[in-house]
Formats: structure tokens, C-alpha cells, sequence
């Protein structure tokens, strides 16, 4: 099967299923970072080291049948595909924007249902992603450290006995784990509660981010909760703190939810059908906007009223309304029309904010 096919469909295949609360946690994350001993880590590292790692890393995988559950595999080197195509993994959630942008020798190993991403000689030699629908944090978890006792049966870790995993950033000595689960809270945004939600979760060493992680913008009323703390916790008292916290915030949302339907229920209703038409008839729209107005029919569907997209179509409207697969979409269609080149507004080097 071609890899041309993560970068052409939105929608993973791991977006289908239905985790718990799915109508709040859109899906769940756990990542691992680990360096390769007696290595420089990628910052530092020469073409040839870098090309080192990708060799021993990629042969891991495919030295004998410890990996055989994942099904087949596939890999992706950064330098082989465009700068569109990277960007379109990073908006499916199967690379990080620094794997997209600055790595040397970088590449992403893929299983069929996207559900497993492990990215090489990113900001550390090893990334583990293991990505699940809904709430699944503890399930998450136990997959990704699997693969990570699989590996280091193969390979030596940098490790040290007083501050555990050495990563580049300090940020992620220790554990090296980061665990998150992204969440749907329109019912928090329109209330005006959460700033006092958010502002109480960094108080229990979480961190709040965009859609993308570190850096980006939470849009869309979707917000990314993970941990901050990597070195003096254990990994189970970590994911134990996020599960213990995200099931907080989810309550918080279904009273907010029950309030907006007890008290605005035609305020509500309005917007939601609002956003329905616009969506349904629009010529041209924003991705910001296009983003706010699919988060008020997901919310719609939630509170049942309206009979509208399933999760997985709202799952797969929220990639195909990003500026990178939009202009994917817009060159394979020029392409078959014999067209030369993108216009401007969907150029790969003009990558900001774009219409949809």
C-alpha cells in the first residue's frame, strides 16, 4: 500500500472508534522521548550519526516479531516528501511540527490505523506516539510502554541512576513521558468558566495547549491537557494525576452543558442551527471560523439537537479544514486539470493562515 494515503486521507483510521466520554475527549495521547547511548542528540548531531540512529532505530522494527502485533509497517523519511505533506501529518497529529521543520535524517514510522507514529532523530533520537479515541489514557500507556520495553530490550538508552532519561530538553528528563488527551469545552468557554478551570489545572502540574501542542492556539473550543511535570513523578503517578483531573473537567463540562440546555436551550439551539447553515452553504470561510462553527454542531449533536454528522465525520471535518490539507486538495485538483502550479493563496511556501 503507498504512503501516499496518510497524507490523502484525513481521517485516521483510529478516529472511528469511540472511546469514553467521547463527546468531551475528542482523543487521548501518551508519548515517550528517548536518546540512543553514547550518541549526540539530534541538535548536535552530524549527518552521519543522525543517519546512524534512522539505520539501528529502523532495524529494531525490523529485526524478528516483537512488533508483528502493529501489523505492517510503514516509513516515512521527511526528506522524501514535500513540505505539504509534512505539513499535513502534522495536522493529522502523526509528527510534531519540529520533526516537519528542523530534523536531520528524520523520519516516522507508521502502523495501518495511524494509531502508533514512532518519529526518529526529532528533538531526541526516539518518539513513541500512541494515540486513542476518547478518554483512554491508562490504555494509551500501556501500549506506548510496551513498544518502549521493546526497544530498549534492542538498544541502550541514555539513561542516569538520579535523573532518569536524558532528553534534549530539560523540560523531559526523567520520565521522558507526556500524556494528554485533547477536549472539547464550548459548554466551559460560554459559561466564562474556563479561565478559573484552566487556571486551577496548572496549579496540579498540567499544562494547557492548542491543538498542536506547545506554542499553538487553542481554537475551536478544543484545549490539549498534559502533564508538566516529567522528573521526580513516576509515570503511574502521572498519568494517574491526568486521569484524575481530566475526569474533573469532564464533569464541569456536562454541568455547564446541562446549564446552557436548562437555561438558554433557544439561544443554544439558534446557534447551533446557525452554524449548521453557514456550514452547509458557505462559499468561503476561515479556518478559525470554520473551526468555531464545527465545534457548535459537535456540540448540537452531543446535546441531541441536531441529528447531524457522526463523531468520525466531525473528527474528519476538523483535518479536512486545515490550511495544509486544503491546499493539498486544491493542487490534486489542479493537477488533473493540467494546471502548471498552485495559485498563490495555495502555495506551500505561503503557509499562513489560509481560507477553507
Amino acid at each position: 500500500m503507498s504512503n501516499l494515503r496518510f497524507t490523502e486521507q484525513a481521517l485516521s483510521e483510529w478516529m472511528r472508534g469511540n472511546g469514553q466520554d467521547s463527546d468531551i475527549v475528542i482523543s487521548t495521547r501518551v508519548r515517550v522521548a528517548r536518546n540512543l547511548q553514547h550518541l549526540p542528540f539530534p541538535l548536535l548531531a552530524t549527518n552521519q550519526q543522525s543517519g546512524e540512529v534512522l539505520d539501528r532505530l529502523t532495524g529494531v522494527l525490523n529485526d524478528g516479531n516483537e512488533f508483528k502485533d502493529l501489523g505492517p509497517l510503514h516509513t516515512i523519511r521527511l526528506d522524501d516528501i514535500d513540505d505539504l505533506d509534512k505539513r499535513v501529518l502534522v495536522e493529522k497529529h502523526l509528527i510534531s511540527p519540529s520533526l516537519a521543520n528542523e530534523s536531520r535524517n528524520g523520519a516516522v514510522i507508521l502502523n495501518e490505523d495511524e494509531s502508533v507514529s514512532i518519529m526518529i532523530n526529532e528533538e531526541d533520537h526516539l518518539r513513541i506516539q500512541c494515540l486513542y479515541p476518547g478518554f483512554q489514557v491508562r490504555e494509551a500507556w500501556e501500549k506506548a510502554t510496551e513498544l518502549d520495553d521493546l526497544f530498549e530490550g534492542k538498544e541502550d538508552y541514555a539513561f542516569d541512576d538520579k535523573r532518569g532519561y536524558l532528553t534534549s530538553c530539560p523540560t523531559n528528563v526523567g520520565t521522558g513521558l507526556r500524556a494528554s488527551v485533547m477536549m472539547h469545552l464550548p459548554a466551559l468557554v460560554m459559561t466564562q468558566q474556563i479561565n478559573r478551570i484552566l487556571s486551577a489545572v496548572s496549579q496540579v502540574g498540567l499544562t494547557v495547549r492548542g491543538i498542536y501542542g506547545e506554542g499553538s492556539e487553542a481554537v475551536g473550543n478544543l484545549f490539549q491537557i498534559s502533564n508538566q511535570i516529567t522528573l521526580g513523578q513516576t509515570e503511574s503517578e502521572i498519568i494517574d494525576n491526568l486521569h484524575s483531573v481530566v475526569l474533573q473537567i469532564i464533569e464541569h463540562e456536562k454541568n455547564a452543558r446541562e446549564r446552557l440546555m436548562n437555561e438558554s436551550r433557544l439561544r443554544i439551539t439558534d446557534r447551533v442551527m446557525r452554524s449548521y447553515g453557514i456550514l452547509s452553504y458557505a462559499a468561503v470561510m476561515e479556518s478559525k471560523e470554520a473551526a468555531q462553527r464545527l465545534s457548535d454542531v459537535r456540540l448540537g449533536v452531543d446535546l441531541g439537537l441536531l441529528d447531524g454528522p457522526s463523531v468520525s465525520v466531525m473528527n474528519e471535518l476538523n483535518v479536512m479544514t486545515q490550511p495544509g490539507f486544503l491546499q493539498k486538495k486544491i493542487r490534486k485538483y489542479d493537477e488533473s486539470r493540467g494546471a502548471g502550479r498552485l495559485p498563490r493563496e495555495a502555495d506551500p511556501g505561503n503557509l499562513g493562515e489560509q481560507g477553507t
